[in-house]
């Protein structure tokens, strides 16, 4: 942070990532900035940064938009292709 302190003191453009949670037109960050309270930002917002435990989110968000057209052939294709991962995965650690 105190590179950052002394980049900003010298007038040059600092750039930090930090993650948060959007509550309305609200951001809650996970930790610090390390930015002086009442100091204008510039924002750019990745979706679903910053959630390593939430893998395959974003999937999940959409998986009902094929539920009309979602086949039993379409959950026997997904089934081979997991039980072929599962089969690889134990090639590669001599299982």
């Amino acid at each position: 942070m105190k590179t950052m302190l002394v980049a900003a003191l010298r007038g040059e453009s600092v750039t930090k990532t930090v993650h948060g949670v959007v509550h309305g037109n609200t951001i809650e960050l996970t930790e610090n900035p390390g930015v002086p309270d009442g100091e204008h930002v510039e924002i750019t917002i990745t979706r679903g940064a910053g959630r390593p435990d939430r893998r395959g989110a974003g999937l999940r968000r959409c998986a009902g938009a094929l539920s009309a057209e979602w086949t039993d052939e379409d959950d026997r294709i997904l089934d081979d292709i997991y039980q072929e991962r599962k089969r690889d995965q134990g090639r590669e650690t001599g299982e």
